[in-house]
């Protein structure tokens, strides 16, 4: 018996190929009458950054990070709200509706996506990954494939999509 999905992790790191690995964590959700959970990690502070300014360095960029994380939990709102429009038009309503929370922590992507689709149920796991032709293994290679190997939830890879794409991608 395959477990029933009731709940989907969307990672994001919101480029033009993860609105495009949205629209199947739309249709996924509207298949399973589910929920979707959006995640986009802000990479913390290398280290190496606070030995060379000092504290009045690091604290600067804390507060930046603060900054970041409160301007990029807006930018996925309004991101999603434009991507919801275009893809209703395509997939029928409702888009907005799907979505039960938005995440913006810092930390590592792949700890950050793992640690988030266990504390929050997640069922299944969709991202986009950029990679293509002969250079597909290199950028699968990264967060998307270290994810797929070290979870045990399905994982849902969206490749780039081709140029034949109906959906306008550039206006995203």
């Amino acid at each position: 018996m395959i477990p029933q999905i009731k709940k989907i992790l969307y990672a994001t790191d919101l480029s033009k190929n993860s609105s495009y690995a949205f629209l199947y964590a739309i249709d996924m959700a509207k298949r399973h009458n589910t929920s979707i959970i959006i995640l986009h990690v802000v990479e913390p502070i290398r280290p190496y950054l606070y030995s060379e300014g000092g504290i009045g360095v690091y604290n600067q960029l804390e507060r930046e990070i603060e900054n970041e994380q409160k301007t990029d939990f807006e930018e996925i709102k309004k991101h999603l709200q434009g991507f919801c429009e275009r893809a209703e038009a395509q997939i029928g309503a409702p888009c907005v509706e799907l979505v039960s929370k938005i995440l913006v922590p810092v930390g590592h992507p792949v700890e950050e996506i793992l640690k988030v689709a266990d504390k929050e149920g997640c069922d299944a796991i969709v991202l986009g990954t950029h990679g293509k032709g002969f250079l597909a293994h290199t950028f699968l290679g990264s967060v998307s494939s270290a994810v797929l190997h070290r979870t045990r939830k399905p994982v849902f890879i969206i490749p780039v999509p081709s140029e034949k794409t109906a959906i306008d991608w550039d206006g995203i």
